[in-house]
């Protein structure tokens, strides 16, 4: 698929996610006028932290930020770094992942939502390969488990549209499926 078209398929998820959202707000007269909400209280932060050592090491960090829009709709922007060392293959590959994500969700309770992701990842080979950008488009449903006032552990599992089993993307991604978890505050 090519770019333009992975951008309108996100961009009418988003779309109809917040087309959802628009509804349900005018409907509930009980919800506090956005514009009323301070900046502040409308920022959360959090991100995904991964390791694994042994045979095949990998170290994940992956911060984001998002917006609530809505009580119910919000959407973000994160990084991603994830260093990657597999010495099960003689030489070892190794290589250093940077990318950059763009999201959207929309609590249906407190604890379920849908979710969907645009990731792009850079990664090469040793020195001598050329840095190459792959692409993701995620959607699927998170669980948001709250701690305190505003934090929380969210797990998701999402399916990844542009997953192919005969490209490269396999080096970053073995399966279509990715399961994470992660935090927010």
């Amino acid at each position: 698929m090519k770019k333009t078209g992975k951008f309108l398929i996100f961009s009418s998820i988003l779309y109809l996610i917040s087309f959802g959202a628009v509804a349900q707000s005018s409907n509930n007269e009980e919800e506090e006028d956005p514009d009323k909400i301070p900046l502040i209280d409308r920022l959360y932060f959090g991100g995904n932290l991964g390791f694994q050592f042994g045979d095949i090491t990998y170290v994940d960090v992956s911060p984001l930020v998002g917006y609530k829009i809505t009580d119910k709709l919000s959407g973000g922007v994160g990084g991603t770094y994830r260093y990657l060392k597999n010495k099960i293959y003689y030489p070892a590959i190794e290589t250093n992942i940077l990318g950059y994500r763009v999201f959207g969700r929309y609590d249906i309770t407190e604890v379920v939502y849908p979710y969907v992701e645009y990731e792009n990842l850079s990664f090469s080979y040793g020195d001598e390969s050329p840095r190459q950008w792959y692409d993701a488009l995620f959607v699927g449903a998170g669980l948001f488990q709250p701690i305190g006032k505003r934090g929380g552990i969210n797990l998701l599992v999402l399916y990844n549209l542009n997953y192919s089993a005969t490209t490269a993307m396999n080096s970053i991604y073995n399966s279509p499926w990715v399961f994470r978890v992660g935090f927010q505050f």
